[in-house]
């Protein structure tokens, strides 16, 4: 009697941590697939050859040399132990942890993601599209930040606090009726940069279409192909795996954040020795001044106050 071939596939307790973990050293068409699996797990499990390829944007035979390049027979393999993983549950609080890892794994993944959703997001920046951002940004007369969600509207919030340390007239609104009134009373010249990452918020996108009535230049920080992306003038495409957890995940406030912080170097180096001048200005007041100082009056009267109280 012939006996039956052994089985080569491997034992993976989480398919998408093996991919995270070896898709540096894949080719680069191959990688491509990687990030398409690391992006949205369930697309990849219930999509075929073509598809894939399709969304992908490789071959189908690059389909197939993907899945054994990680040690699995075929597709069909790699998506019979990629639906195994996923069923344990635990995809829905991070895509890379397992229900048996020690928390040394959990702090390495979760830091790990962090990580190669930045470096990802590196290769989907256009210098040339930052550089346009950051040129009307520091010549605008005046620049107002949109927002919807908690994520979004803390990230429009530091926008403001940076762009206005840097000398700009800056704003930052979350109520649909602030946004409205700022959007009516901007001008040519003037930024309206609307931080979105879902994108679609219909009274957002109703603001920043009176923005543009206006004349006022559009910047979306954004998903690519979203409502707000296509009614941008200049989209900064935000581009990182999805959250299984989250509408608004971890990976997605880090690359806001990112092109938050590229955005006030590159104003800063644009405007030049004003802007340096104002930062320096800002640094020392809050030095010297600031309530959070250690140095306040205010704080010094309180300490004397409460080591004179008898209790």
């Amino acid at each position: 009697m012939r006996s039956r071939r052994p089985s080569h596939r491997p034992r993976v307790a989480d398919v998408v941590a093996l991919v995270r973990e070896r898709q540096a050293s894949l080719p680069p068409a191959q990688r491509q697939v990687a990030e398409l699996l690391l992006a949205d797990p369930e697309l990849v499990l219930h999509a075929n050859v073509g598809d894939l390829a399709q969304r992908a944007a490789v071959s189908p035979p690059t389909i197939v040399r993907f899945c054994r390049a990680l040690g699995f027979a075929g597709l069909r393999d790699f998506k019979l132990q990629l639906a195994q993983s996923l069923a344990n549950g635990t995809g829905y609080l991070h895509r890379a942890v397992t229900s048996g890892d020690r928390m040394d794994a959990v702090v390495h993944k979760v830091l790990y993601g962090a990580a190669t959703a930045l470096t990802n997001l590196e290769r989907h920046i256009a210098p040339e599209v930052i550089e346009q951002a950051v040129a009307r940004i520091a010549k605008a007369k005046r620049v107002d930040c949109y927002a919807v969600g908690s994520t979004s509207s803390f990230i429009a919030a530091d926008a403001q606090a940076r762009f206005f340390r840097l000398g700009l007239a800056s704003n930052a609104y979350f109520d649909a009726h602030f946004q409205l009134i700022s959007a009516a009373s901007l001008s040519r010249g003037d930024v309206a940069l609307a931080i979105s990452y879902v994108g679609r918020m219909p009274y957002l996108i109703e603001a920043i279409e009176v923005a543009r009535e206006q004349g006022a230049t559009i910047i979306a920080i954004t998903q690519p192909d979203t409502l707000l992306a296509r009614r941008a003038d200049i989209v900064l495409s935000v581009v990182v795996p999805a959250d299984p957890s989250m509408r608004v995940g971890t990976e997605a406030y880090l690359a806001q954040m990112a092109y938050l912080e590229i955005l006030m170097v590159g104003v800063g180096l644009r405007r030049g020795p004003s802007a340096l001048l104002a930062l320096k200005r800002v640094h020392k007041v809050l030095k010297e001044r600031g309530i959070d100082s250690e140095s306040h009056p205010a704080l010094q009267w309180a300490w004397s106050k409460a080591e004179r109280s008898p209790s």
